[in-house]
């Protein structure tokens, strides 16, 4: 009876929020015992309520009708995110993330490399994929320009001798929609050879 009512409260509780929220099994400890509200989150589960994402970390899932997708299982990067928000940590996507996201590439990456403030961690998620956290100093976060951020990990994981004219055009394109100038402000982040690139594109 008592997992009943915490499954119940549980429901609840993430019904108010809508889909798309994330939860951790610790998030609700006010319900009742750790084993109780455990076996609630596993009976919500099996029934189809919420999915599982990894260790403790479940997903009230968006569900697609009109095409008949079903499921639909949250980006790598709201995960990401749902994780360092509950860290109160901050994060800054790199390499082949960072290289989609700004459309360098079009492959679609199962793993994920975070650098961050907070823990140092491999999730292992229910897809096979894994996000991993890696440990950096406080001038990589540092950045107040998210396009000046992910220029500068997507350039950096390709690396100087690999910048083609295709990437140098794709970047001329992403710029031109920088009306404030906002990635300038972060120039004293870069690496010399980044903001050396994307000064000239300015200039032209």
């Amino acid at each position: 009876m008592a997992t009943k009512t915490i499954e119940y409260k549980i429901t609840n509780c993430i019904k108010k929020r809508g889909r798309g929220t994330f939860m951790f099994a610790a998030d609700f400890v006010r319900y009742g015992e750790q084993k109780s509200i455990n076996k609630a989150l596993e009976r919500m589960r099996n029934d189809g309520i919420i999915i599982l994402i990894s260790r403790g970390m479940y997903y009230y899932p968006h569900i697609d009708r009109l095409l008949g997708l079903g499921v639909l299982f949250p980006p790598l990067e709201d995960i990401a995110s749902a994780i360092a928000k509950r860290d109160k940590a901050r994060i800054v996507p790199t390499g082949l993330f960072a290289l989609n996201r700004l459309g360098f590439s079009t492959q679609v990456p199962m793993n994920a490399v975070f650098l961050t403030d907070g823990y140092p961690r491999k999730v292992n998620l229910t897809t096979g994929g894994v996000i991993q956290f890696k440990r950096t100093s406080p001038k990589n976060l540092a950045f107040n320009s998210e396009l000046a951020m992910l220029l500068t990990f997507a350039l950096k994981s390709l690396g100087r001798e690999n910048i083609t004219q295709d990437i140098i055009d794709k970047t001329r394109s992403i710029l031109k929609n920088d009306e404030a100038k906002t990635v300038k402000g972060d120039f004293k982040l870069m690496p010399s050879w980044i903001s050396s690139i994307i000064k000239k594109l300015y200039e032209e």
